[in-house]
């Protein structure tokens, strides 16, 4: 899962995405509120981790935002702010979950997994490719019933995909959901994953999932 880390104070926001990376997350992070809708409206979380008292636009106008252009990601409010008007003002204004600093560690962690598991898309965490089967919850991939043994590189494009599927993702959003990097236009990484996947999950069967979408990129094609 991917995450969007918006905390201004540096030495804090350091800790809180170590902490995530360690847990298996994807973890992007910045410091002020334009620079948080900037990430939020170009690329795919799966939830948002947003302090209130932010430099140029604070949490809750960033909620307030997010919500008037309909991106449902849920938002956990991590903030200082622990008055009761603040904690319900930022419920009531859409937030998914309200913490109040200082907090702890797995707290956090336990509260992040409750609000991603609220989506009803997700809430399982197993997506489902025609004969294909993407387990979230133990990283298990399986087609026709027979498990396939993936990369973390390989299961992370996959996941991708999957959660995509039936749609055309360019090889940038494929790989800026992937690697904390930026894309680079001249990198065929992509392409060398998808090769690597199209080995393992088709090559076998007479169905192909991985298609090639000219002049775009890849999709997950799925019947259901």
């Amino acid at each position: 899962m991917r995450l969007l880390v918006v905390e201004d104070e540096k030495d804090l926001n350091r800790i809180i995405v170590r902490t995530l990376e360690a847990e298996g997350y994807l973890i992007d992070a910045c410091y002020n509120g334009m620079d948080a809708m900037a990430y939020i409206t170009t690329i795919e979380y799966d939830a948002v981790i947003l302090d209130v008292m932010l430099p140029e636009l604070n949490g809750f106008e960033v909620l307030k935002r997010m919500r008037s252009l309909k991106l449902e990601i849920p938002v956990l409010f991590l903030t200082a702010r622990d008055r009761v008007e603040d904690i319900v003002f930022g419920l009531n204004s859409g937030a998914d979950d309200y913490m109040v600093k200082p907090f702890s560690f797995d707290e956090l962690l336990a509260r992040i997994r409750v609000i991603t598991r609220r989506n009803p898309e997700v809430r399982e965490n197993i997506y489902q490719c025609g004969d294909l089967v993407i387990n979230c919850n133990d990283r298990s991939v399986t087609r026709q019933g027979k498990e396939i043994a993936l990369s973390p590189k390989e299961y992370a494009v996959l996941e991708y995909l999957a959660r995509n599927k039936n749609v055309a993702l360019t090889r940038s959003q494929i790989e800026s959901n992937i690697w904390d990097m930026d894309y680079d236009n001249e990198s065929n990484v992509i392409d060398v994953y998808i090769r690597y996947l199209r080995k393992k999950i088709d090559d076998d069967y007479e169905e192909k999932l991985i298609q090639t979408v000219r002049g775009v990129g890849y999709m997950l094609k799925c019947e259901k």
